[in-house]
């Protein structure tokens, strides 16, 4: 249940703040101020959860980020490909 609740809180933290950061950039510049904004937020995420769990924070910061980055790689590609995204 603890795990659940961790896991639910971080995730809407980390879907929330690339949201605010959308609100405050014109609307030419959404796409890179929520790109890197979800960028750091999954370093930071990621540095964290590997400190909680014994790892070294850098370690799963770059994990979690590449892995982050690779699935929003192939979003915005399939996107493309449906016409859905400019």
């Amino acid at each position: 249940l603890q795990a659940a609740v961790a896991s639910a809180g971080t995730f809407a933290v980390g879907a929330a703040l690339p949201l605010v950061a959308g609100w405050f950039v014109p609307i030419t510049a959404i796409t890179w101020a929520v790109t890197g904004t979800s960028l750091i937020v999954l370093f930071v995420l990621g540095a964290v959860s590997a400190r909680v769990g014994g790892a070294p924070a850098i370690t799963g910061a770059i994990r979690v980020t590449f892995w982050g980055a690779f699935a929003m790689a192939i979003t915005y590609a399939v996107g493309r490909v449906f016409s859905t995204v400019v």
